[in-house]
């Protein structure tokens, strides 16, 4: 099957606009999860105010967030697909310019030396787009994630010693929540990839970060590891938006991939309450919009 360059360039436009629009179900029952068994009468109280904004900001049609992020669009490919690359960049930055231009949302892409911004959330290389492959045989999925500065400065790459084990994963990633602090307005989702080279486990954090609430890690010895971060951050007391309480993250998420056997690349990347991220489905029968 031929993929319809210009769906493509629509569904680009409408993810950006409903990513930065509308918050996904598990994160919001991420917020509801946290708030019940939040002890912190400081932290409810936050937890309350930032679970209303949330429901403000989706009821009047408003942004979630002031900052609309780097602009990352993750595609997947059916195998029986056709498509020529380069139009399909294409089209996909101009989705992304025109959400911007058809819509009141402040560019925050700017060129990293001179600081001058295009007012399109484009620039050299931006919007990031990834590439996959899947079986579907006529299934092209495009997921976008706007991925926010606070959430984005965020980030830490550490070679790590492979004798210091498990242990030091560890520690780097608790060390990394309470360097954040309360800058990333948690609670957060700390990704953290294990392995791979230092670019790819740079990469795994932010896929894992960017994972749905709920989702696990395909590796036995990464989901063990998620269980035990994902309470030991929560005890860090730091709270909801660093103002103390017991809801500091949503989850820990780690994806993992093999790695040297000199070396062990452990990296974390966060991603903030506002969790945003919008997914498109298409096929021969239309589109199908969702998280």
């Amino acid at each position: 099957m031929d993929v319809d360059i210009a769906r493509v360039e629509d569904a680009a436009r409408e993810l950006y606009i409903r990513a930065l629009k509308i918050l996904p179900d598990d994160i919001k029952q991420g917020f509801e999860r946290l708030d019940r068994v939040e002890t912190d009468a400081g932290g409810k109280r936050v937890l309350a105010t930032m679970i209303r904004n949330i429901g403000v900001a989706e009821d009047t049609g408003n942004l979630l967030c002031q900052d609309t992020g780097i602009p990352i669009y993750n595609v997947t490919l059916g195998r029986n697909l056709r498509v020529d690359g380069v139009d399909l960049e294409a089209a996909i930055i101009r989705g992304c310019e025109r959400a911007t231009r058809e819509h009141p949302l402040r560019s925050s892409v700017v060129h990293p030396i001179t600081r001058k911004n295009r007012h399109t959330s484009t620039g050299r290389r931006v919007p990031v787009i990834n590439v996959a492959f899947s079986e579907r045989p006529d299934e092209l999925v495009i997921e976008m994630i706007p991925k926010g500065s606070g959430s984005e400065n965020n980030s830490w790459l550490k070679m790590a010693v492979p004798a210091e084990g498990v242990a030091a994963i560890e520690r780097f990633v608790v060390d990394c929540v309470l360097d954040a602090g309360g800058k990333t307005c948690p609670p957060t989702i700390v990704g953290v990839g294990v392995g791979g080279s230092a670019d790819l486990c740079v990469h795994l954090a932010k896929v894992a970060a960017t994972r749905p609430l709920g989702s696990v890690c395909d590796d036995p010895e990464g989901a063990a590891l998620e269980r035990a971060l994902s309470a030991a951050v929560n005890e860090l007391g730091i709270g909801p938006q660093g103002l103390g309480g017991d809801a500091t993250a949503f989850a820990v998420h780690i994806e993992i991939a093999a790695t040297h056997i000199t070396m062990n690349p452990v990296a974390v990347n966060m991603q903030c309450h506002s969790a945003r991220r919008a997914r498109a489905v298409l096929t021969p029968a239309g589109v199908t919009y969702g998280f």
